[in-house]
């Protein structure tokens, strides 16, 4: 069984508390007009991950909406810059993203994450962690062999000449999730239809009720 486990520390839970914004992040989600939410966007590397969550950004930030994107490939030239791609590296990678994905949740932003996220049981305790209508889980499904014929990064062609190791969907597995939000089927459809789909359905999530 897969746990996330947080570093040692020599502070324990009992010297720390958490500074709760649940009231901040009510009136901001009312002067924006919309509520905050966390979609996480899971996927073999190629399957459109970053390139769908960046035009939702757009779409999302033209319309006056407050997002912000946090892709795993940009976290890893700072704040994951220290870990490596085994397994117990690539969870504590998913346990970091989700804590600063909640920080800017609890400011009422739409956090859009694009990340691997390979093992399932993970990416569950992370889904568990926040409330049912402040997360949604989206799989950019893609088959392996159309992700290598993109290999946008040259990513599989090193991995399968032996020179990265531990690479999702060649020498380390990708476990897809059982029961997404919202599946999107990258080999078929283009970017531009399956990021109008992910956009329509937080739009149809986030929007505030007026009595």
């Amino acid at each position: 069984m897969v746990k996330i486990n947080l570093p040692d520390s020599d502070l324990t839970l009992s010297n720390i508390v958490w500074c709760s914004h649940l009231e901040k992040r009510i009136q901001r989600e009312a002067h924006q007009g919309h509520r905050g939410l966390v979609a996480w966007l899971t996927g073999l590397s190629g399957s459109g991950k970053s390139t769908i969550a960046q035009f939702v950004d757009e779409g999302l930030s033209r319309a006056g909406f407050q997002t912000i994107v946090l892709d795993g490939d940009n976290l890893r030239h700072g704040l994951c810059k220290d870990l490596g791609f085994s397994i117990a590296d690539r969870n504590e990678n998913v346990r970091r993203v989700s804590e600063v994905s909640r920080l800017f949740l609890e400011q009422g932003f739409i956090v859009l994450v694009a990340l691997v996220s390979p093992i399932r049981e993970t990416r569950d305790q992370v889904k568990h962690s926040f409330a049912e209508s402040d997360f949604i889980e989206i799989h950019c499904k893609c088959s392996l062999s159309i992700c290598r014929e993109r290999d946008p990064k040259g990513l599989y062609a090193k991995a399968e000449n032996g020179k990265i190791p531990e690479f999702t969907g060649v020498s380390s597995p990708y476990e897809e999730p059982l029961s997404p939000s919202l599946i999107l089927h990258t080999s078929d459809e283009s970017v531009e239809d399956s990021a109008t789909r992910l956009l329509q359905m937080i739009v149809n999530q986030v929007k505030i009720e007026r009595s």
